[in-house]
């Protein structure tokens, strides 16, 4: 395990974080543009050039947010077309796209089909089953390439069969778990799309594709299941020209502020003793991750305000955000630290004495939402009244991008933290009259 060596931003943006409150209301969220870069920073140096780094989208699908990691040496990891008109919108060619999913319909390989024809091809498409492989050597057939065209490499996922040490709900990998093939269908659909020139010139089989899990713990079930994806690949070279991408996925957790955690380099450093067990010649030509949880959880905030604390055998204190906002605690007990911004309106941070142990006391902290797992659980807080700011930490992965309009609540607005300390809205907040 990696011992914790960042150091926390709350006390430098306490007061942006206020300012953005007053001036674009709440619930908000808020991106610290140098957190961001701590984050993409190490990610880049243990997988530097060439590496191929891909931002998984369904972490913040917000497009300003895609465009500041894109702006950081990431392309764009999509799983819908929706994901993939947001990748566009931030900036991004076809060519810094991925385009995965674990049930892709016939619209989204069409369009991957059309782009390819176009001769403006994602960077690649990640199949998921051999139903999917028929679906799209389908379309290939009846979508001849055309003076322009240009070919859509594909990846296959494998699903790797391991047992990822993180929640249940998170272990993709698992030998159980919907995603990927066996090497058995992996190996049929490469067989599909190869099969009597059905690609109609326009699918090029060039690799595999493996995701192990996401919040990792450690790093025993990732080399495992890299190591088979290298085995994989190795066997499958001899006969299929240019088959040379092992995209290894993410799941590079985020912890608590504080809490120990296998960094992306701890990964990393797994990689050298299993490329020495592959051939030389039979070693992939490309890597490539997919980071997503790891760029952004950390930059991101999410800021509310005290609706009414009451004592119901205990302190309990509702605020103005919820699963609307940040699904997490409610979908799987994720934990997400609460702390205090202003204090019967004084403000209050890390260091200040009215933050002190000694006014900290238990508090329930509740959503709005008709729902009784609306809740974040207890945490240490000063006395609050309504009115009172408090922000919720490592807000930037699966809050916005998983949010809701449930309960008839608008989006809170996506708020920019420049490096110079400049506020920059990047998505409004949404209307009621577009809600029904």
């Amino acid at each position: 395990m990696t011992a914790p060596s960042e150091a926390d931003r709350l006390p430098a943006i306490a007061d942006p974080l206020r300012h953005a409150a007053a001036r674009f209301g709440t619930p908000l969220y808020l991106t610290d543009a140098l957190t961001l870069d701590a984050a993409a920073a190490a990610v880049r140096e243990a997988f530097p050039d060439p590496w191929l780094r891909q931002f998984s989208v369904k972490a913040n699908d917000v497009a300003a947010v895609i465009r500041l990691v894109a702006e950081r040496g990431f392309g764009a990891n999509v799983v819908s077309l929706g994901e993939w008109a947001a990748a566009r919108r931030a900036g991004l060619p076809n060519e810094r796209i991925t385009l995965e999913g674990v049930g892709k319909t016939d619209a989204e390989l069409a369009a991957a089909i059309r782009a390819a024809r176009d001769g403006q091809p994602l960077r690649w498409l990640a199949l998921e089953s051999v139903d999917e492989a028929v679906a799209l050597a389908r379309l290939a057939e009846t979508s001849p390439a055309t003076d322009s065209h240009a070919p859509l490499d594909l990846l296959f996922r494998l699903n790797p069969d391991v047992s990822p040490e993180t929640h249940q709900g998170l272990a993709v990998g698992a030998g159980g778990a919907k995603f990927g093939m066996t090497e058995t269908e992996l190996s049929e659909a490469i067989g599909v799309v190869t099969d009597r020139g059905r690609n109609g010139g326009l699918l090029r089989p060039r690799g595999i594709q493996l995701h192990v899990g996401s919040q990792l713990g450690a790093v025993d079930a990732w080399r495992d299941g890299v190591r088979r994806g290298l085995a994989l690949l190795a066997l499958l070279q001899g006969g299929l020209s240019g088959f040379d991408t092992l995209d290894v996925g993410g799941g590079f957790p985020v912890a608590p502020f504080g809490e120990p955690a296998p960094g992306p380099d701890r990964f990393a450093r797994e990689l050298p003793a299993l490329l020495d067990a592959i051939p030389a010649d039979r070693r992939p030509g490309r890597f490539a991750i997919e980071p997503g949880r790891a760029l952004v959880a950390r930059a991101g905030w999410l800021i509310a305000r005290v609706l009414h604390v009451r004592d119901r055998g205990g302190r309990q204190v509702v605020i103005d955000a919820g699963m609307t906002e940040l699904i997490r605690p409610a979908l799987y007990g994720a934990r997400h630290a609460v702390i205090a911004l202003t204090s019967f309106g004084r403000p209050v941070a890390p260091g200040d004495p009215a933050a002190s142990d000694a006014t900290l006391e238990p508090a329930a902290v509740e959503g709005p939402i008709c729902e009784s797992t609306d809740t974040l659980g207890e945490h240490r807080l000063p006395p609050l009244t309504r009115g009172d700011l408090i922000a919720i930490r490592d807000a930037g992965a699966y809050a916005a991008s998983q949010g809701s309009t449930y309960n008839g609540r608008p989006r809170p607005p996506q708020v920019i933290l420049e490096r110079d300390g400049r506020l920059v809205v990047a998505r409004r907040r949404g209307a009621v009259t577009a809600l029904g």
